[in-house]
C-alpha cells in the first residue's frame, strides 16, 4: 500500500507529468485562459488518460507481446487514443455542448497530447503492473489537472492585474508556467 501512495505522491507533485516531465504543454497553455475550459479540459484529460492508458496496457500485455509486434506499439496506442477521443468528443456534444464549445479545437488535440501518449508509454516501460498502471494513470491526470486549474486560476487573475502590454497574454502565461514548473522542481528528491 505505500508504494502506491509513493506512486500517486510522486506521479502529482514530485514528477509532475506538465511542470517536471513537460508533456501536454499545448493545452496547458491553450486552454488555461479561463477556469471553465480549464476544468473541462481537466475532466477529459483524466478520463481519456485513464481509459486510453488501462487499454493501452491491455493491448501490448495480451497483444503486442504474445503476437511479438510491439514494433506496432506506437501506431496501436495512437489508434486507441484516438478512437477514445472521439467518444469523449460525442458525449461531451450531447452532454454538455456550452463545455463542448469552449473547448473547441483542443477536445480532439487530446488526440495528440503527449501526456496522455506519453503515460501510456510510461506504464510500459516502467513495467508496471495493471493496477500500478491504472493508479499511475489517474495520478498523473490529476497531477495535470491541478497545474492546469492553478494555471488558468492564476491567468484569471491577470485581468485585473497590471500587466506591462508586451508581456500581456501569452508572454505572462509562459512565465508563469516556468515559474510554477520551478516550484514543482523543489520538490524532486523528495521520494529517495
Amino acid at each position: 500500500m505505500e508504494d502506491y501512495f509513493m506512486l500517486i505522491i510522486s506521479a502529482i507533485f514530485v514528477n509532475n507529468i506538465l511542470l517536471i516531465k513537460f508533456l501536454g504543454n499545448c493545452p496547458f497553455i491553450g486552454v488555461s485562459s479561463s477556469m471553465d475550459s480549464a476544468k473541462g479540459m481537466a475532466a477529459a484529460c483524466i478520463f481519456v488518460n485513464v481509459l486510453a492508458s488501462s487499454m493501452c496496457w491491455v493491448f501490448q500485455k495480451f497483444v503486442l507481446e504474445p503476437l511479438s509486434i510491439e514494433y506496432i506499439q506506437t501506431l496501436a496506442f495512437i489508434l486507441i487514443i484516438a478512437g477514445l477521443v472521439q467518444l469523449v468528443e460525442i458525449i461531451l456534444q450531447k452532454v454538455a455542448p456550452p463545455l463542448y464549445r469552449a473547448l473547441g479545437i483542443y477536445l480532439p488535440l487530446i488526440t495528440t497530447n503527449c501526456m496522455i501518449f506519453g503515460v501510456a508509454v510510461l506504464n510500459i516501460r516502467q513495467d508496471y503492473t495493471f493496477m500500478q498502471a491504472f493508479v499511475y494513470s489517474i495520478a498523473t491526470a490529476v497531477g495535470f489537472s491541478m497545474a492546469l486549474i492553478l494555471l488558468a486560476g492564476i491567468r484569471e487573475r491577470f485581468i485585473v492585474g497590471k500587466i506591462p502590454k508586451l508581456m500581456d497574454g501569452f508572454p505572462i502565461g509562459l512565465i508563469t508556467a516556468g515559474m510554477m514548473g520551478l516550484s514543482f522542481y523543489g520538490l524532486v528528491g523528495i521520494g529517495k
